[in-house]
This record gives C-alpha cells, structure tokens and sequence, in this order.
C-alpha cells in the first residue's frame, strides 16, 4: 500500500477537493490497485489449480480494474463506463461460464434457458457492480461492506465445504482489510480512496460469489448437511446486498421522478443523508455496517421462507428506515433554518 501511495502521487493519480467531496487536500484514488493486486498474487498461489476456467476469471479481473482505472482518469461517460462493464462481464459470464441458471421457484421459474439466464445474469451482475459503485461515497463504506459480503460467504462456503470458493472470499476480505485501515485512520500522508477500480472490482468478485451461492443451493449437493441450505437464497443474497441495492433503486426513482436522468449524480444517497442530520464520515460508514450485518442476520434466519415474502419483509423494513431517516433530515434542516434566523 505504502508502495501504491507513492506512486500515485508521484503521477498525480488523484483527486482533488470539489463540490462532491469532503476531504482535504489531494489523496490518491487508486485503492483498488492495491486491493488487485494483494487479491491476485493471492488468487494465482492458492487458487488456480482449484477454480474452473481459473485465465477467464484473470481476464475478468484485469479487464474491470482497467475500465476503473480510466474511469478515475478521465471520468468516462456512463454509457462507455457500462460498456466496459458488460466487457468485463463476458469473461465472467460467458467465457467461466458463471452464471444463474435457476430461480429457485420464484414465480413458479426453476430452471431458465440459455438466452434467459445469460440475460439475468448480466442485469444482476451490472445491478451489483454499480449498486457497490455508487455506494462509495465515505471513508470505509464500500470496503467496510465489502468485507461483510465476503465475510458471509467465506464462512458459508467453507461449512459447505466448498474450500476453493471460501479461500477466495477470505482472501478478499483481506485485500479489503488492508485498504480499510489507509482510508479510514491513515493521516494525510497515507490516506487513500478506492477509486473506480477498487469499487468496480469488488462489485466484480461479489457478483461471482453471489453467482456461486445461488447455483449451490439450487442444485444442492446430495452429501452436503442439509441444515445449510437456502432454499430462499435469492432473497438471502438481497438481504446481504439490500444497503447499495435499495439505496441505488431508490436514487433512480428519485431522480427520474424529479425529471433528471437516473446516471446524474447527486447527494442524495443514503450515506449522503445520514451526513446531511450531523454524523461523521465513521459513524456512516460504522451505521450501514451495522445495518447490513442485522439485514444479513434476517436473511439467514429466515432462509427457508418463501423467497417472495422474505423479499417483501426486507423492503417494508427498508421502507420504514428510510421514512425514518427522512425525518430526520427534515429535522436537521428544520433545526439549521432556525438556527440561521437566529443568528441574523
């Protein structure tokens, strides 16, 4: 990391203070250089021999870090930024052939056909990508939620008995930890930001992970411990994902309702408003955590629902913290107005 910094700065490859940001000073934004390249030496040592189409997922890794990369020097239009995106997908996808091949019932859909799994997989993978994009907005919170996500997984793969899949997972959620400490408690000397290439690449891996765990539990291994399976997974895996996932849907309505285009960027955010009543850039990211490992809990605990039902629960929930929230801005702001009358 040390080594990153130095070379960032070295080239410029920073960001500086604007109306979006909050920071001081300029701090580089290639995080997620680190994290590919901690995640890869990793990958190649412990990994290659034991994952399926091991060079198409590489690929997928260096192709979604390059768009990243671009992406936070030259800001890249969302519609080429997508296309990179979708590129990156094919090796994923199509090429390692990961992929959701099966609903799980949900309205009556098992199992999909060719044309129809590859097109789901791709509006899921895109779905997440961004979601994890776009929730990058304070010290921590991407790779701090990002640390959950492969936490779980690490964990439920490996009681499943699915080593190869868990030592990817607890491999990334290191990469994650090493980033985590230089953005939130490095000074400004050491401080770093994730950048596109670190957000883009964790969305990369989670959507390979997710894909895992939903096609594990759809085709459920005879002489696994049946206590472990999910027979709600895709609701489970929304649960663990439902911070950036709920958080980008409702932005895009927001914004659509307000006649702007869902890819223009506002702060109107989830981590934005928490900011917005008076808290710190680690009470946020330190809140969602919290929130998502209590979502997490849910989805675990009620794994063996209806998938529809656990999806309904979670979004009534959703709905009334967010409702909540709202109410406290309001306040905040009704509270500041009031203050500034005072004062003059």
């Amino acid at each position: 990391m040390p080594l990153v910094i130095r070379v960032a700065k070295k080239y410029n490859f920073v960001v500086k203070p604007n109306k979006r940001t909050s920071h001081q000073g300029d701090i580089p934004n290639v995080g997620g250089l680190n994290i590919f390249i901690s995640f890869v030496i990793f990958f190649c040592i412990f990994e290659y021999y034991q994952i399926p189409n091991f060079y198409s997922l590489l690929m997928g890794f260096c192709a979604i870090l390059l768009v990243g990369l671009i992406d936070d020097l030259i800001d890249l239009r969302a519609s080429w930024k997508l296309l990179g995106e979708i590129i990156a997908g094919c090796f994923l996808i199509v090429l390692a052939d990961v992929r959701i091949t099966n609903m799980h019932g949900i309205f009556s859909i098992w199992e999909l056909s060719d044309a129809v799994s590859y097109f789901v997989s791709f509006f899921v993978y895109i779905a997440i990508i961004n979601a994890l994009n776009l929730i990058d907005g304070v010290d921590g919170l991407a790779s701090g939620m990002g640390i959950i996500y492969a936490c779980f997984f690490a964990i439920y793969f490996h009681l499943t008995g699915n080593i190869a899949l868990s030592l990817l997972a607890y491999g990334l959620s290191g990469s994650l930890a090493v980033f985590f400490i230089y953005n939130v408690f490095g000074d400004s000397r050491r401080k770093i930001f994730m950048g596109d290439s670190g957000s883009l690449l964790l969305g990369f891996l989670i959507s390979y992970l997710t894909f895992q765990f939903l096609e594990l539990n759809a085709y459920w291994p005879l002489d696994t411990l049946q206590i472990y399976h999910m027979k709600a997974a895709p609701a489970v895996a929304i649960c663990v994902l439902f911070v950036p996932l709920f958080d980008t849907v409702r932005v895009a309505v927001t914004r659509i309702k307000h006649g702007t285009s869902p890819f223009c960027p506002d702060k109107n955010h989830i981590h934005h408003l928490l900011l917005r009543i008076g808290l710190k850039h680690k009470q946020v990211t330190c809140v969602l955590m919290t929130v998502t490992i209590c979502f997490t809990l849910l989805g675990i605990a009620c794994r063996n629902w209806s998938s529809i039902w656990l999806m309904v629960l979670t979004c009534v929930i959703g709905f009334i913290l967010i409702f909540i929230l709202w109410r406290l801005v309001d306040k905040a702001n009704s509270e500041s107005s009031n203050k500034n009358q005072i004062n003059n």
